[in-house]
């Protein structure tokens, strides 16, 4: 087994690339949740539904975009993991 310190590093990457990975989608959900919010406010318009269903499809969107990118990142980092782990 590797020493502590190798581990820590390890663990530190896998949540460093876990951040990285999971930003667009939380981003992209995020900018589409404030503009339905701010179309609401202006609207008076206070459906549950609605601001639901962008949010849904600006993440799915985002998931189609940055998805090789993302698959690309964790299959780096599961290719270094094993080799750690030898």
């Amino acid at each position: 087994m590797s020493d502590p310190a190798a581990l820590g590093l390890a663990a530190r990457e896998a949540l460093l690339v876990a951040l990285a990975v999971s930003a667009p989608v939380v981003l992209a959900a995020a900018v589409a949740g404030i503009f339905v919010a701010a179309l609401q406010a202006a609207t008076q318009l206070q459906d549950q539904t609605l601001a639901h269903v962008p949010r849904l499809c600006a993440a799915g969107l985002a998931l189609v975009v940055f998805g090789p990118w993302m698959a690309r990142h964790v299959v780096e980092l599961a290719t270094r993991a094993f080799v750690f782990t030898r």
